[in-house]
C-alpha cells in the first residue's frame, strides 16, 4: 500500500487535476504524482535549464550587438561634432538670421530623411559596417583573386569528372 497523503491546492488546479483525470484509466492519484516525479526529477531541471541558457545566450548576443551598434553611432556622432567644429568659422551677426533660416530648411529635410528611411527599414548602421567590413580583396590582388577563382573552378571540374567516372579528362 502507498502512503497516503494530504495537501491543500487552489480551485484552479484542483479543476486541472479533476480535467486530467476523467480521462480513461487516469486517476488523480496518477496525475498528482506525474506532476510531482516531473518536479523532482533531474531531468526536468535540465531541460528547464538549457532553454534559459539559451535564452540568455540569445540575449547576449543581442546584447553585444547593441553595444556595437550604440558605440559605432556614440564615435560618429562625436567624430562629426569635432569635424563640424573644427571647419565651421563663426558667423558675422548680419549673416546669423540668413544661416537660422537655412538651418532650420536643412533640419527639417534631415527629418523628413530620416523618416524615409526609418519608414523604409533601411538601418544607416549596417549600410555603413557593410560597407567597411573585410573583403577578399582587402587581403588579396586582384590577380591573386583571379587565381584562386581559376583553382577552385578547375577543382570542381575535376571532381566533377571524378564523379562521372572520368571520361571527360
Amino acid at each position: 500500500m502507498k502512503p497516503r497523503l494530504n495537501v491543500h491546492v487552489t480551485d484552479e488546479l484542483f479543476d486541472k487535476v479533476e480535467i486530467a483525470a476523467k480521462r480513461p484509466g487516469v486517476t488523480k492519484a496518477a496525475v498528482v504524482e506525474a506532476a510531482l516525479l516531473g518536479f523532482f526529477s533531474k531531468e526536468f531541471d535540465d531541460q528547464r535549464d538549457g532553454a534559459l541558457i539559451r535564452r540568455l545566450d540569445r540575449m547576449t548576443r543581442q546584447y553585444d550587438r547593441l553595444e556595437r551598434n550604440l558605440s559605432v553611432t556614440t564615435e560618429t556622432l562625436a567624430l562629426f561634432i569635432r569635424f563640424f567644429l573644427t571647419v565651421t568659422p563663426p558667423l558675422p551677426n548680419a549673416d546669423q538670421d540668413a544661416a537660422r533660416a537655412l538651418g532650420k530648411e536643412r533640419f527639417e529635410y534631415f527629418i523628413s530623411q530620416l523618416g524615409r528611411r526609418l519608414a523604409g527599414g533601411k538601418n544607416m548602421i549596417r549600410d555603413v559596417l557593410e560597407e567597411i567590413s573585410t573583403t577578399e580583396s582587402d587581403f588579396f590582388t586582384e590577380a591573386e583573386i583571379e587565381a584562386l577563382k581559376a583553382v577552385r573552378e578547375n577543382g570542381s571540374a575535376k571532381s566533377q569528372s571524378e564523379d562521372r567516372g572520368g571520361d571527360d579528362a
